[in-house]
């Protein structure tokens, strides 16, 4: 399937922008991507799936998607509306989901909080969401309202062509040029002088809070649905095998590959990803 019907889906909080693959009345399949990413993320992986109405959106300040109002604090919670707003305004009661790093955090609250209507969940590279100990509660909400004051003095970076954009791509996550070249190119906006990241800057900023451990457990236990996490080997400093593993194990239905790979895996290694992906979602 070729991801590359753009569409724009009216919400609450503004139109979301998507890209589309597949048939209509097929297996519907909503695909989030990761954090500063966009809809393009799963352009490579589309080509090797088939038998689905996949809808690959940009989250909320990212990509061509509307930005959150003046005041307004972006979080895995405030998108788990989003995500719901969205399968609402396509007509999908019941529909999977495809997420990669952030996005599967956030798929992860979706299918916890809303488990009638989810039906299958792919998670790549993440499940349930980041943990921190109690005892940095304090210090985190200081680190983020420090952060959030200081953020109106800082200007956006310009590039005089997107050229810089995608080495920047390519130098902050490991990417290849032209995996890199598929985010930036729907990732930045015309300004004058060149191009600028089309993103919200606060989606920068730190959370203002983190689940504990413990909850993160009873988040993924929550999940209803069957679960197919992928991973890629080595793992990411931030989550550490041993802990991506005890996520994986919470699930009720649950099951978990790992191949080797980056952590943008979904995109250099599509045709991995999507054998690992199988029937899945057609099961």
């Amino acid at each position: 399937m070729e991801l590359n019907r753009e569409s724009g889906i009216d919400i609450p909080l503004g139109r979301i922008a998507a890209l589309r693959a597949g048939t209509e009345g097929a297996t519907p399949v909503l695909a989030l991507h990761g954090w500063l990413d966009n809809a393009a993320s799963f352009v490579p992986l589309a080509r090797h799936l088939d038998g689905l109405d996949l809808v690959a959106i940009d989250l909320p300040g990212h990509g061509r998607s509307a930005h959150l109002a003046i005041g307004a604090d972006y979080s895995f919670y405030g998108s788990v509306n989003a995500v719901l707003d969205v399968a609402d305004a396509l007509g999908w009661e019941r529909f999977a989901l495809l997420g990669h790093s952030m996005g599967a955090g956030i798929a992860s609250l979706v299918a916890a909080a809303s488990p009638q209507r989810i039906t299958r969940f792919i998670a790549i590279e993440a499940l349930g969401a980041l943990a921190e100990a109690p005892e940095r509660t304090a210090i985190r909400m200081r680190e983020a309202v420090a952060a959030a004051r200081a953020l109106p003095g800082k200007a956006l970076r310009v590039f005089p062509t997107l050229e810089p954009a995608i080495r920047a791509r390519m130098q902050a996550n490991a990417l290849s040029e032209p995996v890199a070249r598929l985010l930036v190119e729907r990732g930045t906006r015309g300004v004058e002088g060149g191009y600028t990241w089309s993103s919200d800057q606060r989606l920068m900023l730190p959370s203002f809070t983190r689940l504990t451990e413990a909850q993160v457990a009873d988040l993924v236990a929550g999940i209803e649905c069957k679960v197919r996490v992928i991973h890629g080997d080595p793992a990411q400093p931030y989550l550490p095998d041993p802990v991506r593993r005890a996520h994986a194990a919470a699930l009720r239905h649950g099951e978990l590959i790992v191949i080797p790979g980056g952590h943008h895996l979904h995109m250099e290694q599509p045709d991995e990803v999507a054998a690992a992906i199988g029937d899945f979602f057609a099961a």
